[in-house]
Order: C-alpha cells, then sequence, then structure tokens
C-alpha cells in the first residue's frame, strides 16, 4: 500500500495578506550567501534568512491562548490534538454564507479533524477573499464540541463572522481545548474520509497563534 500527501496550507511569501489590515511578513537575509563567505574556508557559503511576521499569518493555528489568557498555548498544546489524527471533510457549499449545525447532521466527528470546504480558498490572493467571507455559526461550533471533534479546520478568512466581535465559535471551541486552524486550501483534494491530518505549529511559549504545514496523508 503507497501513500500520498496533501498539502493544504498556503506558503508564506514576502509583501503577501492574510488577514486585512495586518501587515505582510517581510522576509529577507540576515546573513546573504556573499556576506557568509568570509566566515568560512574558501568555496564554503551559507545563507541565513530574516523574518518578521505577525503570528497571524499564511494557514495557522489558534491555541486556547489566542482567546484567553489563561488558555493552554502553542507549547502546551499537546501532540494528540494536532497530528496523526483521523481527517474529515465537510462540504459546506451548499449552506450559504453561515454555515450551521445543520452541515455535521449525523456525521460522527467524535475525536476528529473535522476540515470545512467552502471553496473560499478559490479567493485567496484577490480582494474578493476579504469580503463577504463563508464562516461556522455558534450553534455549530456548539455542536462539534458536543460532539467530541478534536480539531476543526477552515479553507476561509476566519471561522466566525468578522461582523460578530463576540467571535463565538473561536469562544467556544478555544474554551474547550479544540485548536483551530484557519485558511487552508486544498480541501477539493481530499475524499470526505479515509485520511489522517497533521497541522503541528512552532512549539511556542506565551504565543497563541502560529503558522502551520497543514497536510494530509491518504492510504492507496
Amino acid at each position: 500500500m503507497s501513500r500520498k500527501l496533501i498539502d493544504l496550507s498556503h506558503t508564506v511569501e514576502n509583501g503577501m495578506i492574510t488577514y486585512k489590515g495586518f501587515p505582510a511578513p517581510i522576509i529577507c537575509d540576515y546573513l546573504s550567501r556573499e556576506e557568509s563567505r568570509s566566515h568560512y574556508s574558501g568555496g564554503t557559503e551559507f545563507y541565513i534568512g530574516k523574518i518578521e511576521m505577525i503570528a497571524n499569518t499564511g494557514t495557522y493555528v489558534d491555541s486556547p491562548f489566542h482567546r484567553f489568557a489563561d488558555g493552554i498555548d502553542l507549547s502546551e498544546l499537546p501532540l494528540t490534538s494536532l497530528a496523526d489524527l483521523e481527517g474529515i471533510v465537510i462540504r459546506a457549499q451548499d449552506f450559504g454564507r453561515s454555515v450551521s449545525a445543520k452541515a455535521f447532521s449525523g456525521i460522527d466527528v467524535k475525536g476528529k479533524a473535522v476540515l470545512v470546504h467552502t471553496d473560499w480558498a478559490r479567493h485567496w490572493g484577490t480582494d474578493q477573499y476579504f469580503e463577504n467571507h463563508v464562516f461556522l455559526t455558534k450553534d455549530a461550533a456548539e455542536f462539534l464540541t458536543e460532539k467530541g471533534a478534536a480539531f476543526v479546520g477552515v479553507d476561509t478568512y476566519n471561522i466566525d463572522d468578522t461582523n460578530d466581535g463576540y467571535r463565538p465559535v473561536h469562544t467556544t471551541l478555544l474554551g474547550n481545548r479544540i485548536p483551530i486552524c484557519e485558511h487552508m486550501c486544498g480541501l477539493n483534494e481530499l475524499p470526505d474520509q479515509g485520511f489522517r491530518f497533521h497541522a503541528v505549529p512552532v512549539k511556542v511559549k506565551a504565543m497563541g497563534t502560529f503558522p502551520v504545514r497543514a497536510y494530509a496523508v491518504l492510504d492507496q
């Protein structure tokens, strides 16, 4: 049996905008190859890059600390909540802008990474991505929590309605230690089930959010 790996993350590039109003990452040299040559023997060179960015850049995972001052941070998230999870995809394109609990009706989500495919990722890199995006509703978050989802990911601009300052989905999921992944892509390449999911951020203390290389593993 062979395995296939599907990348579910956007590429982080210099100057890209993930969230409107937030600064873009700056990717540059710290030590160029040319400058490094003076530190090593002839013919030997290295490159050391530098990146300046906010935590909410590209495809990223939110820990409870992102929402709650006393919530667990990235360094405290157990690997069991981020890696080698049984994954399922919920096709939500027919539910309009607000994806309610009805989208998950009759689906066993317990212990699984629930990835909501809205197809909003097709707008990535355009102004449309920031406007009138698809989101989950409070009752959807409550359903996923009650039914024991381990992880929730979306391929849209925000898992919450950005017009709702209470952010009920973040509040509900993160309040129950369910990590969230936003700005995913490639969910159209996944089957509805039958894959393992991974999205592990850097183990940073006192940080609530960080980019990930999210991916799925399919047995073929």
